[in-house]
């Protein structure tokens, strides 16, 4: 199982690498909706801050994370169905897309420090935060991108059903992110918010490797 996983994985970044149109794409969306924002608010406070980051977040996700299963056509489906159980499938999807995530994570808190100022307090555990949420992000379009290449190819599909799901997390995120600009917690409440999230995560993991073996079948 672990090399099945690890081909299709080595497979989906050397597909990235060879079509790194999409990758500067999404990159060049995010630089020009940060830039946009620098020229609107020159210095936001940290609450804006914040909340801007991960709204900018949201949609980063939703652009990069889409394209996992709307791009692979039919055939191509076929072909991966003969060779590979759904269970591997869908986990080396979920890996790619965390690294995917995590990569446009860390340089969207690059292009916001330089942009934007740094207003946090502590800026390593901010972004300790921001790369558990870029986790949290992709885990849950990952498993709506494959419902949504199901039907039709909606690409449509995936932000309906995925801005009800994901806006409890995000707004978990953005509490938990609140500390690194000082805000005091109560003892214990910010290891309760990680392990909230981290729980959710697992449930999504959980739900992707028992639903999409369905959705293989189709």
């Amino acid at each position: 199982m672990t090399k099945t996983v690890f081909a299709l994985l080595k497979k989906d970044l050397l597909l990235e690498l060879r079509q790194q149109h999409s990758f500067y794409g999404i990159l060049l969306y995010m630089a020009s909706t940060i830039f946009v924002l620098k020229l609107s608010i020159n210095n936001p406070e940290g609450e804006i801050w914040n909340g801007l980051f991960w709204i900018i977040q949201l949609f980063v996700c939703v652009n990069a994370v889409a394209k996992s299963f709307l791009q692979e056509s039919r055939g191509r489906m076929l072909y991966f169905y003969s060779i590979a159980d759904a269970r591997e499938f869908i986990i080396a999807k979920l890996i790619y897309n965390i690294i995917l995530m995590l990569v446009m994570s860390l340089l969207s808190l690059a292009l916001f420090f330089v942009l934007l100022k740094n207003p946090l307090s502590n800026t390593l555990r901010f972004t300790g935060i921001v790369c558990l949420g870029g986790v949290s992000l992709s885990l849950v379009f990952t498993l709506l991108s494959a419902i949504a290449a199901r039907a039709q190819q909606n690409a449509a599909l995936m932000a309906i059903l995925g801005f009800p799901l994901i806006i409890p997390q995000l707004l978990l995120l953005i509490r938990l992110s609140r500390s690194a600009f000082g805000e005091v917690f109560r003892e214990g409440a910010l290891l309760q918010l990680s392990l909230l999230i981290v729980g959710l995560d697992i449930m999504v993991v959980a739900l992707s490797i028992i639903l999409f073996p369905f959705l293989w079948k189709d």
